[in-house]
């Protein structure tokens, strides 16, 4: 059996301002930094074989903690990262819609062809983070397996491997969120959806992009 915990980073103040990040290299912010620690003290006593992270820094920053717990190497892969948003990337949602109204609507009409100017689209963020998960189950077919990455690139991967689910469209990831995917001789099971029970006592996440 295999065992894939798939998890969001922790917040920045651009999640927490609610501005689409995209590739900005944007850092935790200081709830974030204590997102990624209660996130370390709860898994880090799992029998965890291996620990993948996009190598934007609000990733990497949550990784660190749980690579240490654990005492397992990090590897950063480019191919976790998330889509880049191009002219979207610094503004809110209220800032896209009163900036660029027809490119809004486009978006949302064609999910996976829809491309950002000076950006990229799902389609394309889908076939690199699959070609990442395929490496992934070659080279590691069993065990469990953490990988540290984005909300949209979460998404984008489950809708592809799990189906258009209503479920899965509308779901909040919210920062340091963990979905569980298992892998078997019966093929491929969602365990767990964006769930949180490490953030009890800690600050609130956010889905901002």
């Amino acid at each position: 059996m295999k065992r894939i915990y798939l998890i969001r980073h922790g917040q920045t103040e651009w999640n927490a301002d609610g501005r689409w990040q995209g590739m900005m290299d944007v850092p935790l912010s200081q709830a974030g930094i204590e997102q990624a620690a209660a996130l370390a003290k709860y898994m880090g006593v799992m029998p965890i074989q291996s620990l993948y992270a996009s190598d934007l820094q609000r990733a990497v920053q949550t990784a660190e903690p749980l690579a240490e717990a654990l005492g397992l190497p990090m590897v950063q892969d480019a191919r976790l990262r998330e889509q880049n948003l191009g002219v979207f990337q610094g503004l809110t949602h209220e800032q896209h819609r009163e900036k660029y109204p027809e490119l809004v609507q486009a978006m949302y009409v064609d999910y996976w062809g829809f491309t950002f100017p000076e950006g990229e689209s799902r389609a394309q963020v889908r076939d690199r983070v699959i070609a990442f998960w395929n490496e992934l189950l070659a080279h590691e077919p069993e065990g469990e397996t953490v990988v540290i990455l984005h909300g949209g690139t979460i998404r984008v991967l489950l809708i592809h491997l799990l189906g258009p689910l209503r479920e899965l469209e509308h779901v909040k990831i919210v920062n340091t969120s963990i979905t569980t995917l298992e892998i078997t001789e019966g093929g491929l099971r969602l365990v767990e959806l964006a769930q949180i029970p490490h953030l009890q006592q800690t600050p609130q996440a956010t889905d901002a992009l």
